[in-house]
């Protein structure tokens, strides 16, 4: 096949719309259920690149959740604690896959954002990975295969009108790539950096020490960051993005919002809200939207106005803000990367309110002194990598 009708574009009055290959080749992709759209094969293709760049620099399966052509989460397939399995909400499942434990960490890094995500996964597709993914809110799938359980599982979704792609792992785009604009074609060169260990070596502060699992987490943030919309920073701990802060004008303001979800990630674990009494039965997504009010500043209201007693069995106490500054300021190690360079400190003070005690960016601003300053004295450790991961 060597193009794809599609339903529309981006919006149901962009007609018409395909996908094909520039140069005449086969499409690399099979639909072997549903009928993808426009944004959906975008998610797709970008996820697709984004797992095959943290399998080829990690060696571990890998996958990620996108939303509206960035990344909600992206992870490696890393044994899940007990604790994650609880607030991923696998805790029922056993003993999981590694590809199933990568998207587990990916969809559970910001589950709000991930609701209705598209999925990328970089091994062929398990029946533990496809037990997660019929239970959750998606639009669809893409690997390089799946086992016959596994298709049987998600051709169930949405009455077998779930979208599954199958894309040819040895697809090789060619190395000039096109864009049209307003009838205007761009071209460039495919960013086809590698990014690896070799990108942290340059160790610009007094702390020169970023031990290997920490390396590990600055890849995954800057390879996320490669197929995040800029300005785009990327937090990430234990094997997994935890923030993600794409498409802002302002690089602080991508350090705040990243950091925040980072936050959230954070104080999830907190007992006070791995404890609270939901009541039985309740939906997957009341429970995560109850969650983030609890640990947010919306609690207040919901307890002035009655509202808790839809999802929780008893009032639980509020989550103070002593509380939660009080947990935050236990978490340590989690990596910061940075598409470009951080042009005033302010970024690092926001970044250690989240723990963060590694840094990769690429350097290069007037300011690079400040910035370096404001790490040394909170015994940072910070890389420049000399590489800018703007993705548009």
């Amino acid at each position: 096949m060597k193009d794809l009708a599609l339903k529309y574009g981006c919006n149901p009055n962009q007609k018409p719309s395909r996908i094909f290959v520039n140069d005449g080749r086969e499409l690399p992709i099979k639909v072997l259920s549903g009928k993808p759209g426009y944004i959906n094969f975008m998610d797709a293709l970008n996820g697709w690149q984004l797992v095959s760049d943290l399998k080829r620099a990690t060696g571990l399966p890998a996958a990620t959740s996108f939303k509206h052509v960035s990344p909600a989460g992206a992870a490696v397939g890393l044994p899940l604690t007990e604790t994650l399995k609880k607030i991923y909400f696998v805790d029922d499942m056993g003993d999981l896959s590694p590809l199933a434990c990568a998207y587990a960490r990916a969809r559970g890094a910001d589950r709000m954002s991930s609701f209705g995500d598209f999925i990328a996964l970089s091994d062929v597709c398990d029946k533990d990975t496809a037990s997660i993914i019929k239970r959750e809110v998606s639009d669809g799938v893409i690997a390089p295969g799946f086992t016959e359980d596994a298709l049987a599982i998600l051709k169930q979704k949405k009455n077998g009108n779930y979208n599954v792609i199958e894309i040819d792992p040895e697809y090789r785009p060619a190395a000039l790539e096109h864009k049209d604009v307003f009838g205007i074609t761009f071209e460039q060169g495919r960013n086809d950096l590698v990014i690896d260990n070799a990108l942290l070596e340059n160790i610009v502060t007094v702390n020169k020490d970023i031990p290997d699992d920490a390396k590990r987490d600055l890849v995954i943030s800057l390879i996320t960051l490669k197929y995040t919309q800029s300005n785009s920073v990327a937090y990430a701990l234990g094997g997994q993005a935890i923030g993600i802060g794409a498409g802002q004008q302002s690089r602080v303001h991508c350090v705040r919002l990243a950091g925040n979800k980072a936050d959230n990630w954070l104080l999830r674990q907190c007992p006070k809200v791995l404890e609270l009494p939901f009541v039985e039965g309740i939906r997957r997504a009341d429970r995560d939207n109850a969650i983030d009010l609890y640990i947010g500043e919306e609690y207040d209201d919901i307890l002035r106005d009655g509202e808790w007693q839809r999802v929780f069995r008893v009032r639980p106490d509020v989550f103070t803000a002593e509380e939660k500054r009080s947990w935050l300021d236990s978490q340590d190690n989690v990596a910061l990367g940075s598409d470009a360079f951080f042009p005033f400190s302010d970024n690092i003070e926001r970044a250690r309110k989240s723990g963060v005690r590694y840094i990769a960016e690429p350097g290069g601003s007037v300011r690079d002194d400040a910035v370096i300053e404001c790490c040394d004295r909170y015994n940072m450790a910070m890389a420049f990598t000399g590489i800018r991961l703007f993705h548009h």
